[in-house]
């Protein structure tokens, strides 16, 4: 049962719609009178909206023919069965598999590209990895968990779930990084900074899943290192967040 501490918690899920409609109703009389739980649902919800139009792109002209006929010409794999979920819990997930085919679509739309020049089987991989990332992105995003700390860089927030052991950095309206520079993320475990992954230079929208595990982790900091990343910081940090403990 979610205690009145627990509210405190379930900004991401809400902003998400993963919550129960009881938990809903609970949170939502909770919001009425906190002002923080407020203004960080709202920026929850500005950048997964902002995420998901990000990958908004008009089809080019005959794409749906092309669709249709290379449609026909493969032959469709017999259903898989799999043990019935309860109608609540589906209930529960639907929308967080809404939110993730949006933000599958992003990295998606390359692999459209690739599967149009004949090879499928780069693409069906590439896929399969986005699923992944995306699926991963989700789960801590939506963690009952999880915690967002404001991180000073632009509009960005480091959100972090214990239960799952992984830190997510939302970006907004992020400025791109000087040229042939990235921004890298890292962990600082224990005075040592370890390398938590790569932002994507091109894109000003953003949400990274930090590769390594949060729990060791005591705070996340932000580079601007050469393309390709550094072994380790080679600048000051941009941001420096503390985790929660």
């Amino acid at each position: 049962m979610t205690t009145d501490a627990d509210l405190h918690t379930l900004t991401g899920a809400y902003a998400l719609h993963a919550l129960s409609e009881d938990e809903s109703t609970r949170f939502e009389r909770h919001l009425s009178a906190c002002r923080s739980c407020t203004e960080e649902v709202a920026e929850f919800t500005a950048t997964t909206a902002k995420l998901a139009a990000a990958v908004a792109v008009a089809p080019r002209p005959g794409m749906k023919q092309e669709v249709l006929h290379r449609v026909a010409t493969v032959r469709q794999s017999p259903p898989r069965t799999r043990p019935r979920r309860p109608a609540a819990t589906f209930r529960r997930r639907a929308p967080r598999l809404v939110l993730a085919a949006c933000l599958a679509l992003a990295a998606g739309l390359g692999g459209v590209a690739v599967w149009e020049h004949g090879r499928a089987e780069d693409a069906a991989t590439e896929a399969q990895r986005t699923r992944q990332r995306t699926d991963e992105l989700i789960a801590v995003l939506g963690a009952a968990d999880a915690v967002s700390r404001r991180v000073p860089l632009d509009d960005a927030r480091v959100v972090v779930s214990a239960a799952r052991d992984r830190a997510v950095l939302v970006a907004s309206d992020l400025t791109a990084p000087p040229g042939g520079k990235v921004y890298q993320l890292w962990y600082d475990v224990d005075g040592t900074m370890r390398s938590a992954g790569l932002m994507d230079a091109d894109r000003t929208d953003q949400a990274v899943v930090l590769a390594g595990s949060a729990n060791s982790a005591s705070a996340v900091g932000i580079t601007v290192e050469p393309a390709g990343g550094s072994d380790r910081p080679t600048t000051t940090p941009l941001a420096l967040v503390t985790l929660p403990s």
